[in-house]
């Protein structure tokens, strides 16, 4: 556990600031950050999620002269915390090729497709972890986690790290506006509310890694940036299907989903996910339909025998009809299938198979007709119902203004971007915070090169 005495360094003077035209009311001057002496440089991060910490550390391990500080409103990776069920998704591990890995992207799959990942993709995230005392295991579907399965051992990480690279974490705090001098520097001006403080901090360089906030793209639009206007990514699909809110509760361990995408004229493998479903008393959830939901579709279809083909279901069905002549077609099933009987009843209903019919009075056609239909079920989506532990937009400063080879504005010198702020959205599974990763590393090497530089110029 972090020592409450390391927050207390960070809060009160870890680093030392130039201070413009502070206003305190209600409080007193030794509780903030006293004025910076000498030529130092200092970059703003506005934003303490994965992308900004991240990034933080890394522009102070490239140019360990820089004065860094954060600016985080709540608390410092709190989607780091909550993702991944509490145990932190970290990456994918099944896609190393940048490419490949690009095609998880419902927007940026065409950008990411250059330098992004092969400068800082998965396999440098995991080894950037185990390095850093972190064992990662990956799991059969490529979800990377923690051996540990808790969130806390990658925060944990992250903070002892930023401590001792000598990163200001400040939280409680929101930055309101970011203006140029005329000497080509940042004027940021940094509220608290709750002790009603402004302060206005000169910076050389800022990294906007502020999420999904809204507040994060008001700062874009006033440094000349456009916004693409945010919107949910990640969805359960609403069903409309009575009979099918039936069966809400009801959990299959793997089923292949297949989305039919209209007006698409590209092939995308990841239309198609493999993995589990729930079903809820609205339509489908679970890991499988969250990878799907960012692409958008009309229709469903889905294989809830993923591991069988279509002519070996026929064929213990119709073994199964000569072994169980006298019993009820409801009361059994080939073993093999793995259903619920719940599920069962399901089939037969939207085949029109009484339940009670013996198996020696189904014809062979009905049971070709439970075979198509147990490996291509259609569902008809109706609407999409937010995922809200994991929240994650679509939208934000558009890649086209953004060089993704060091995350720097094409429009505003010395202005960075990285993470959620940007106009890119994965598919769940671990994508997203790679783009934290990847964004906020490029980003803090990009920063932390150009003030080596002028350091080098200045002696």
């Amino acid at each position: 556990m972090i020592r409450s005495d390391f927050f207390h360094s960070l809060r009160f003077g870890a680093l030392s600031l130039p201070l413009l035209n502070t206003t305190r009311r209600f409080t007193t001057t030794q509780n903030f950050p006293k004025a910076q002496h000498g030529n130092e440089e200092l970059l703003v991060v506005i934003g303490g999620g994965a992308a900004g910490v991240y990034g933080a550390i890394r522009a102070k391990t490239v140019a360990p002269h820089l004065s860094v500080l954060v600016i985080e409103k709540g608390k410092f990776l709190s989607k780091v915390k909550i993702s991944g069920g509490g145990r932190c998704n970290v990456t994918n591990g099944h896609y190393m090729e940048e490419t490949v890995l690009a095609d998880n992207y419902p927007r940026g799959y065409k950008e990411l497709r250059g330098s992004f990942f092969s400068t800082h993709g998965p396999m440098d995230t995991m080894s950037w972890f185990s390095d850093h005392g972190v064992p990662l295991k990956t799991e059969d579907d490529g979800r990377v986690f923690p051996v540990s399965n808790s969130s806390s051992s990658i925060i944990d990480c992250l903070m002892l790290e930023a401590k001792s690279s000598g990163v200001s974490l400040q939280t409680g705090k929101v930055v309101t506006n970011v203006s140029t001098t005329n000497s080509g520097k940042f004027l940021v001006k940094i509220e608290k509310h709750t002790i009603d403080l402004v302060e206005n901090v000169e910076a050389n360089y800022v990294l906007v890694a502020s999420g999904s906030n809204r507040q994060g793209h008001t700062l874009a639009m006033q440094l000349g940036h456009s916004v693409v206007d945010p919107m949910p990514s990640l969805f359960t699909f609403k069903i409309d299907d009575k009979h099918l809110a039936e069966l809400s509760g009801i959990t299959f361990p793997k089923v292949k989903a297949k989305l039919n995408v209209e007006n698409v004229r590209r092939s995308i493998p990841e239309f198609t996910q493999v993995g589990p479903m729930l079903v809820t008393h609205w339509g489908l959830s679970g890991p499988v339909i969250l990878r799907l939901s960012a692409w958008g579709a009309r229709t469903l279809l889905v294989d809830f025998l993923p591991d069988l083909h279509i002519e070996d279901v026929k064929s213990m069905l119709l073994q199964h009809k000569d072994q169980f002549v006298k019993q009820k077609v409801l009361n059994t099933f080939p073993p093999k299938f793995g259903l619920v009987k719940r599920f069962w009843k399901y089939v037969l209903e939207q085949e029109g198979i009484d339940g009670d019919t013996l198996w020696a009075s189904i014809p062979k056609n009905s049971l070709i007709s439970v075979s198509s239909l147990l490996k291509q079920c259609s569902f008809r989506i109706t609407g999409k119902g937010q995922f809200k532990d994991e929240f994650v937009t679509a939208g934000g400063v558009p890649l086209s203004e953004i060089s993704l080879n060091t995350m720097e504005s094409k429009i505003q010198p010395r202005l960075f971007f990285a993470g959620e702020v940007l106009n890119v959205d994965g598919i769940t599974g671990g994508f997203n915070f790679q783009n934290a990763w990847s964004g906020g590393y490029i980003a803090g090497s990009s920063i932390g090169a150009l003030a080596t530089s002028c350091k080098d110029e200045s002696v």
